[in-house]
């Protein structure tokens, strides 16, 4: 909290004496301005429309990805087969930015909604299938062949023995992922005409209302940052064997 206000202290200080040294704060609003705005917005149900549609796009592109990733990123992990067919695509595209996948998502996909949903997907998928590969690949081997040894089934030794040594990577892989998904799905609501907080930041730097973009900076960072902290303590849970 203290390096928070600290921050605000700087930010109220360089805006109000129009600071200039490498970057310039002459048309940037003071906090105050901007948490008049804020007040302003959240007495208004349209900002509210704006976070739930959101919301509810990068809930359903997360899931997509974490359910997809996960499946795609352990049989990688443990086929080679596998690995050596997706491992090329995966490369390919995972560079690729979420804004230069606009125009193809328009011309592929029959929805702005299901658009967006695809770009905020491209976002957190990769990170997800990288990290779960990277921690089924990591298993001790000690621990499989003494599983195998004692006979457990090539099931028994995924579900009790792969998938708990790779869990703290995959839930690494989820957090960056939740973050990413969000950064997609700012690229992904420019092509939206309707709601949500990436498209509110849009169109208030469209109509130069500098205030509203920060707010809808900030949302979006808050709206990341409680996203990423559910993931973590959902998940912690399933890592208690780390204890």
């Amino acid at each position: 909290m203290l390096s928070v206000l600290i921050l605000i202290g700087l930010w109220h200080l360089a805006a109000t004496n129009d600071f200039r040294l490498l970057l310039d704060f002459e048309n940037v609003p003071a906090p105050a301005v901007v948490g008049g705005v804020l007040l302003e917005l959240l007495s208004s149900d349209t900002f509210y429309r704006h976070i739930v549609a959101s919301v509810e796009r990068v809930a359903v592109a997360f899931g997509l990805a974490t359910v997809s990733g996960i499946a795609l990123g352990v049989f990688m992990g443990r086929i080679r087969i596998v690995e050596d067919v997706f491992s090329p695509y995966v490369e390919i595209f995972r560079p690729i930015p979420a804004v230069a996948w606009i125009p193809l998502a328009i011309l592929m996909l029959p929805t702005e909604q299901s658009s967006i949903i695809f770009i905020t997907f491209l976002g957190a998928f990769f990170p997800i299938v990288l990290n779960t590969m990277h921690g089924v690949d990591q298993t001790p081997k000690e621990l499989v062949r003494a599983a195998r040894a004692l006979g457990a089934s090539s099931t028994s030794i995924l579900i009790h023995v792969v998938l708990p040594a790779a869990l703290p990577s995959i839930v690494a892989g989820m957090a960056i992922g939740m973050g990413i998904a969000w950064f997609s799905l700012l690229a992904g609501e420019i092509i939206s005409g309707q709601y949500g907080i990436g498209y509110f930041t849009w169109s208030s730097y469209s109509l130069i209302q500098y205030p509203q973009i920060i707010v809808g900076m900030v949302t979006i960072g808050l709206l990341g940052t409680l996203s990423t902290l559910l993931v973590r303590y959902g998940t912690r849970p399933f890592l208690r064997w780390q204890r």
